[in-house]
């Protein structure tokens, strides 16, 4: 074996974690490769945002994650925070801007902050080696990793291989079948920031909705976001809809909002003085989209003149459109998720250093691990400071 192939640590995974992982463990001197199974490093980071990813969010909490142990990500996220982040960001002259919520994009592309994260990888002396896939891993004195480019060999290897969301741009369960191999417990995985799919009823009353988008207040298990939802041929997407999906379980009922500035009951009433013999749904179309309005009307047959509504009426719209009730069938799974919910079990791993407990030398970072952080820059402040924390110990 030429002594090319013998690293102080091998990162499998050229994403935001495993990336930011390598230039901070290159910073301490450490010979650093990452190995990368796509041609390209950081295929989802080009893809986020729109193509201007949402790098952090000015607002990081860690009630903003969810996870089995929701201590766990506090350590992290304090000892490299998104100020940290926004740091390297204007260190590099990236511009940004602020959306709505605290998120932040690039003014330009997403390829910035990879053009970032390489130059970092590149002063730390990391090399980094795509079309590289894993074939075997062993644990004798040292990590060996079998590739289809050669055997590697290790100290301390680090695993930031993402989640099974977007397969389309690589993602594998080779995390999880690593995690599997060296015994460590496995939290159920499942997409997440997803769009969901119509019941077969709901599928027939609302698919030709498809396109439109209404400002609504989305809950479920006693949580709620603001936010669009967007109406699909398949179901609901829009931001209040991917938000609530990290909180839903299948069977669980959402309750939409699609008014949460107008008391409807006080409207009608208001409408009634006023316009006595107008439609309701020309009323309701000066304050909601017309096809939603019509749509809605159709299915509960309600459209007649203001001046013919009851108080029992009244009650009866209230409930329709403030508390809209949707039992989805499902969501669009993996292929359309932004995240996978669940993954390596926090206690299997210290929160200081994301070294695993039984098994010295080995590290996970990232999306694989049970941390999923809600949408608008959460879940790659996550990779940066997991990545951070554990380029510190490898």
């Amino acid at each position: 074996m030429n002594s090319a192939d013998k690293f102080d640590v091998i990162i499998i995974g050229a994403g935001a974690a495993g990336l930011m992982c390598a230039a901070t463990a290159g910073k301490r001197g450490r010979n650093v490769l990452v190995i990368e199974h796509n041609e390209k490093v950081g295929k989802k980071i080009l893809i986020s945002g729109g193509g201007r990813c949402n790098f952090t969010n000015l607002w990081i909490h860690p009630e903003n994650f969810i996870s089995q142990n929701t201590h766990f990500c506090k350590s992290a996220l304090s000892r490299f925070n998104e100020q940290d982040f926004i740091s390297l960001v204007e260190k590099h002259k990236i511009p940004y801007h602020e959306k709505a919520l605290g998120q932040l994009f690039c003014d330009g592309k997403s390829s910035e902050i990879i053009d970032l994260l390489l130059k970092e990888c590149e002063d730390a002396g990391v090399q980094i080696r795509t079309n590289c896939k894993v074939r075997k891993i062993g644990k004798g004195d040292w990590f060996s990793v079998q590739t289809n480019i050669g055997d590697l060999i290790s100290e301390s290897l680090v695993i930031a291989t993402g989640g099974l969301s977007i397969s389309k741009i690589g993602a594998t369960d080779l995390g999880y079948r690593i995690a599997k191999q060296f015994g460590l417990n496995i939290i159920e995985t499942n997409p997440s920031l997803v769009p969901f799919t119509w019941n077969k009823n709901d599928l027939k009353n609302y698919s030709e909705l498809s396109g439109v988008s209404v400002d609504s207040i989305v809950k479920c298990n006693r949580n709620n976001f603001r936010g669009n939802i967007l109406f699909t041929h398949k179901g609901l997407s829009g931001p209040a809809i991917l938000q609530i999906s990290n909180y839903w379980d299948k069977g669980d009922e959402i309750t939409i909002n699609l008014l949460p500035e107008i008391n409807l009951s006080e409207k009608i009433k208001e409408w009634k003085s006023e316009s006595p013999k107008s439609l309701l749904m020309t009323q309701l179309s000066t304050i909601l989209p017309r096809r939603v309005v019509q749509r809605f009307i159709e299915l509960f047959n309600y459209d007649k003149p203001l001046n013919q509504y009851n108080e029992r009426d009244i009650e009866k719209f209230y409930n329709l459109f403030h508390e809209w009730k949707v039992i989805p069938s499902g969501t669009e799974g993996f292929e359309k998720a932004e995240v996978t919910k669940g993954g390596i079990d926090t206690k299997e791993l210290s929160s200081k250093t994301f070294e695993t407990k039984n098994n010295d030398g080995l590290y996970f970072i990232g999306e694989v691990i049970d941390v999923t952080g809600w949408l608008g820059g959460y879940n790659f402040q996550w990779a940066w400071s997991s990545g951070y924390c554990a380029g510190q110990y490898v």
